[in-house]
């Protein structure tokens, strides 16, 4: 382990090099500023702080908080801020993991993947999450909107780019706690049937179901995309926050699974996050590293470019395709003011580290929407080659009645 001597002088060497509105304070009580006036204050409490801060990036900032080497004081977004600055400063670059290469995306290890992330508590979603549940990007008309208003939003959204009918067949690729299934059903007549890895939103899913009395139009189903049975089965699917977990390797599997299962004159939405560098599927200056790490294992990005290749190449025709990058940074801050709002309930359901994680992820992800270090697209397509078949109104005009 480095001396805490030695420590001490590279750190006061670091603020001559650093730029940024941070105060650090040692376990010691000493105090090094790396500028004259410091928003925020990391507090180290131990020598052992010192590996991670005198090669600061997203991922080693963000490591030392959760395992309780580094304390913070100040605003959470201020903190995400500053963390970016030190990072850009010190002239790190977001490293591509060398296990991303490996990931299996097995039937096994994607479950896993999920139930880690997705199997915490429910309770614990439930304090910064809307009414409705809905874990992914809200839609905003203003951006005034409050998270609920926003979420059911993007669910009628949803159900109108799908140009949904009364008694149509939907299928909901990784659906979650069931919110879009639910108001698919409820506000448009489908039979929709949802199918999710985690145990969790399964049986949440099935009990909002029995309660709100959809049992008749709703399913819920514990299954991997990959063992749907049929052909042609569904008028209509969607799959929102879903494809970044199924791994680069798998998504012509993934697509051509959906092309498999959509009727010849269905419509399909995939809705998911995307890289902003096709050559880079990180996010920026190590925050990406650190989400393989804490947030989702395994969690691949695709470009925008490879997504709509991929879904050509198996057999649809993208017709739409639209970004919704400052409404889920929206989101996510939401979200984060929500969770902060909740601190001691949410420390008592998740315990501190998973608290911390959640903190510095939402925040975090927040900040890197809103700098356009990734992005999220919602894409529309049909099948392709339909004897030049083409079933969507001639503009997009529907969407906004």
């Amino acid at each position: 382990m480095l001396a805490a001597h030695t420590g001490k002088r590279l750190l006061w060497r670091l603020a001559n090099q650093i730029r940024a509105p941070v105060l650090l304070e040692l376990w010691d009580g000493e105090r090094i500023p790396l500028s004259e006036n410091p928003a925020v204050v990391f507090r180290l409490t131990s020598p052992t702080a010192l590996r991670y801060v005198l090669k600061p990036s997203m991922s080693s900032l963000g490591e030392a908080f959760v395992e309780g080497y580094i304390d913070i004081e100040g605003a959470l977004r201020e903190i995400i801020r500053a963390g970016e600055q030190m990072a850009r400063s010190a002239g790190n670059q977001p490293w591509r993991s060398m296990l991303r290469r490996l990931h299996a995306h097995t039937r096994v290890s994607d479950s896993e993947a999920i139930r880690y992330h997705y199997d915490v508590s429910n309770d614990f979603y439930a304090l910064w999450l809307d009414r409705n549940m809905v874990y992914s990007c809200a839609y905003y008309q203003t951006g005034g909107e409050d998270i609920h208003t926003a979420q059911e939003q993007k669910l009628e959204y949803i159900c109108r780019k799908l140009r949904l009918k009364p008694g149509e067949r939907l299928l909901d690729i990784g659906c979650g706690w069931g919110g879009l299934i639910r108001w698919a059903a409820k506000h448009h007549g489908v039979r929709a049937t949802g199918i999710t890895l985690s145990e969790n939103q399964f049986a949440y899913a099935r009990e909002r179901i029995a309660r709100e009395g959809l049992a008749n139009r709703c399913e819920v189903r514990l299954q991997d995309y990959r063992d749907v049975p049929g052909e042609k089965c569904f008028d209509k699917i969607v799959s929102v926050g879903m494809f970044e977990h199924v791994g680069l390797k798998n998504l012509p599997l993934y697509f051509a699974t959906a092309h498999r299962l959509l009727a010849d004159d269905g419509v399909f939405l995939n809705h998911g996050i995307t890289a902003m560098d096709p050559d880079n599927r990180s996010v920026g200056l190590g925050a990406g590293e650190f989400i393989e790490r804490y947030v989702f294992p395994d969690g691949e990005l695709p470009h925008l470019t490879l997504a709509v290749d991929t879904m050509s190449r198996q057999g649809f025709e993208v017709v739409d395709v639209e970004s919704l990058r400052r409404h889920y940074a929206r989101t996510l801050g939401q979200w984060s003011e929500r969770l902060e709002a909740q601190r001691e309930t949410a420390l008592s359901l998740a315990g501190r580290k998973r608290y911390r994680i959640w903190q510095l992820y939402l925040a975090g992800c927040a900040h890197a929407f809103e700098r356009g270090w990734v992005s999220i697209h919602q894409i529309l397509a049909v099948k392709g080659l339909n004897n030049g078949r083409f079933i969507l109104p001639w503009t997009r005009a529907d969407l906004y009645r």
